[in-house]
C-alpha cells in the first residue's frame, strides 16, 4: 500500500519560512496529482497548493505569492516552500497524492498523517 511520509513542520515566528516535504512509498505505477491541503483552528479543511501530473498548479489564494509547491522528476516527492508566513498559516498540513499502483488499475487516493505549523505573533 502506498503511504505518505510527511516532514518540516513546526514553529515559528510571523515572516518566516518553512519548507515541507512529503515523499511516497510503496508500490507506484504513475501519479495523478499531488498537493497540500490544511485544517486551521475552527476552521474547514481546504486546498494550499496543488501539481498535476501535467505541472499545472493551484494556489489557495491566501498564499499566492508566499508559498511554492513543487515536484520531483518521478512525482514521488513534493514540497511546499512557505515564506513571510503569517499567524493565519496555522494549522495541520496534509500531503494528498491520487496515483495508480499498477498499469491499467484503478485510482487512489492516499493522505499523509499530518504535520502541525505553528506561526506565532
Amino acid at each position: 500500500q502506498v503511504q505518505l511520509a510527511e516532514s518540516g513542520g513546526g514553529l515559528v515566528q510571523a515572516g518566516g519560512s518553512l519548507t515541507l516535504s512529503c515523499a511516497a512509498s510503496g508500490t507506484i505505477f504513475a501519479f495523478n496529482d499531488m498537493g497540500w491541503y490544511r485544517r486551521a483552528p475552527g476552521k474547514q479543511r481546504e486546498l494550499v497548493a496543488a501539481i498535476t501530473s501535467g505541472g499545472k498548479i493551484d494556489y489557495a489564494d491566501s498564499v499566492k505569492g508566499r508559498f511554492t509547491i513543487s515536484r520531483n522528476n518521478n512525482k514521488n516527492t513534493v514540497w511546499l516552500q512557505m515564506n513571510s508566513l503569517r499567524p493565519a498559516d496555522t494549522g495541520v498540513y496534509y500531503c494528498n497524492a491520487e496515483h495508480i499502483e499498477y498499469e491499467l488499475g484503478p485510482l487512489n487516493s492516499v493522505w499523509g498523517q499530518g504535520t502541525q505549523v505553528t506561526v506565532s505573533s
